[in-house]
């Protein structure tokens, strides 16, 4: 997210206090049309815990103050591995009639058929965040998670100077963004002959409590050898990075790249005890999904597919005003 947006999104905030239009009722949205048509979007989230899905949320709801005649509805499943929820969140929708939905599909095999039904039933839908095994979506919006993930590897590798031993904490099985991470992952290490990877198929679950199991499982098992460790997502990280201090291997005993921000993840960057933190612009994710969603529906042509910004934050560059953009989203000028 570049300076700009900041500046605009203050903008808003202040015409906002003055007109009342972060009000986002259905009522509200209504009053403020201004005779454009009035839209319902659904914007559905893979989990609504972690900080990720919040500055999405926060991103939607700045492009619902910019759009006339617009009303965003967020709700989704309470943890990133309810298949079964989410689903029933889509299919709710549909059945409201929704016009138009935002969706983050937890697993890209799952919630093909719904996004297939709400098609069929003349709503169209944009994908965001994460890629789904069907092309009946208007646009995906999205990090280039391989790269992302490669570029997490590239950074391990020259932490470790191109030698040692390192093992990878995978997400969970059917999230495509992770599962392109972590295949960027191992790409790149495919440049450092003498780095081993001693495991790379252990899996974190949807929730820091059941990544800080698998992680204390691996350091455990591996600690006392490996010098190096990658974890795709901001659940994985967090419990990697608990497990790593429980077991005292953090501060650079065992290097750590991460994938995702949140506080806690730039604290422990911040006092060394992780060395990388691959970080996306949710705020864009949720603020491009909404407006290419509206545009569609307004007979306005969309890109069939949107790359969103990826970097690589390090303690050596964390003070960078672009840094600090990414990982300080403006949460508190859109949800509160």
């Amino acid at each position: 997210m570049t300076t700009r947006l900041f500046v605009c999104a203050a903008i808003v905030c202040a015409l906002a206090f003055v007109t009342g239009c972060g009000d986002t009722s259905p009522a509200a949205g209504a009053a403020s049309t201004s005779g454009a048509e009035s839209l319902k979007i659904a914007v559905i989230p893979k989990g609504t815990t972690h900080e990720f899905w919040k500055s999405i949320h926060a991103g939607a709801v700045k492009a619902e103050r910019e759009l006339e005649g617009v009303t965003i509805t967020w709700k989704g499943p309470l943890k990133e591995d309810d298949r079964t929820q989410q689903i029933e969140v889509v299919e709710n929708f549909i059945a409201q009639g929704y016009s138009g939905i935002v969706l983050a599909p937890l697993d890209s095999k799952a919630l093909a058929r719904p996004v297939g039904e709400a098609v069929g039933a003349g709503i169209p839908v944009v994908i965001i965040d994460s890629g789904l095994e069907s092309d009946a979506y208007t646009s995906f919006v999205a990090t280039n998670n391989f790269a992302g993930g490669k570029a997490g590897g590239e950074r391990l590798g020259a932490l470790l100077e191109g030698k040692g031993k390192v093992v990878m904490l995978r997400y969970q099985v059917g999230s495509a963004s992770t599962e392109q991470r972590e295949a960027g992952f191992l790409e790149a290490m495919k440049a450092f002959p003498e780095i081993e990877i001693v495991s790379s198929d252990q899996y974190a679950g949807a929730t820091r409590d059941s990544a800080f199991s698998a992680a204390q499982s691996l350091v455990n098992q591996h600690g006392a050898t490996i010098q190096g460790v990658f974890t795709p997502n901001e659940s994985s990280t967090a419990g990697m990075l608990l497990a790593l201090r429980d077991a005292n291997k953090a501060g650079g005993a065992i290097k750590h790249v991460g994938f995702d921000s949140s506080k806690i993840l730039i604290e422990a960057l911040e006092q060394g005890d992780i060395q990388g933190l691959v970080v996306q612009d949710p705020f864009a994710m949720g603020y491009l999904g909404v407006k290419n969603i509206v545009a569609h529906l307004r007979g306005e042509e969309v890109a069939k597919q949107i790359d969103t910004p990826v970097a690589l934050v390090t303690p050596e560059n964390l003070q960078e005003q672009a840094m600090q953009d990414l990982i300080k989203p403006p949460l508190d000028t859109y949800l509160k």
